[in-house]
């Protein structure tokens, strides 16, 4: 499904009017044209939103469908967004924002990782760079806790469009952590027996020297960022069939 399929940006128009339309055959931006469904008002009020739309998906301004869509149904931007969205997760030395520090940012994207270390190459201008690249961050959990952390240790706003997998997941009925999840759809990784709570050890553990801890603490936040894109397509594309598919 990708946002083309979409109407539930639109102002006034919600799920069920989407539905409506989707069952009339209009399940494309530009099937709506010939529509009579709605009445003349709201076809003319939906008609300009999606002149605005389509200058807007030929700029690649996913900021415009982001601030549209509803939190939970922003999972419909992901394909359009796919290429040159980001995958990012935080390790941090404890749970509190305003007390605790950031430790590692990995970043996934076209296939590469990239990992950020506190006393290294871990500033803002690093994370800024990263950050201005995506058309569309994603994350698990990010939206109540990497990127408010992110926020409060650099002191800066992060507004590039955000989908959080935590919610479509639970929409799945994919309950627990990031790992738990990965077990029940069958995605692997390397030092399973690596958690938040060791991450937090291994820290401590470079901290007094051991080099070994940094490493194996980079490979756990790496496995985060590039899995979050393994999770993303099945999530997404399981999404799509309950949504969409009957309405192809």
């Amino acid at each position: 499904m990708r946002i083309e399929n979409s109407f539930i940006f639109v102002d006034g128009v919600g799920e069920r009017t989407e539905r409506r339309l989707w069952e009339a055959g209009v399940t494309h931006w530009d099937a709506f044209a010939d529509c009579d469904v709605l009445g003349p008002k709201t076809n003319a009020s939906v008609d300009r939103a999606l002149e605005a739309a389509r200058e807007a998906l030929a700029a690649e301004n996913t900021r415009f469908f982001a601030d549209r869509l509803p939190a939970k149904r922003r999972w419909r931007l992901f394909e359009n967004a796919r290429e040159n969205a980001c995958f990012f997760d935080i390790e941090t030395t404890g749970l509190d924002r305003y007390s605790d520090e950031v430790t590692t940012v990995s970043f996934h994207r076209g296939g590469e990782t990239r990992t950020l270390v506190a006393g290294r190459n871990l500033t803002p201008e690093a994370l800024d760079r990263e950050l201005d690249r995506a058309s569309l961050l994603v994350s698990f959990n990010g939206a109540r806790f990497d990127v408010p952390f992110l926020e409060t240790a650099f002191d800066r706003s992060i507004d590039t469009p955000h989908l959080d997998l935590m919610y479509p997941c639970k929409r799945l009925g994919l309950e627990g952590g990031l790992k738990a999840i990965e077990r029940e759809l069958g995605i692997e990784r390397a030092d399973d027996d690596v958690d938040g709570r060791e991450a937090v050890r291994l820290w401590h553990r470079y901290e007094r020297g051991d080099e070994d801890a940094l490493d194996r603490l980079v490979r756990y936040n790496r496995a985060d960022a590039r899995n979050l894109e393994a999770i993303s397509g099945r999530v997404v594309d399981a999404l799509d069939r309950e949504v969409f598919e009957a309405y192809r």
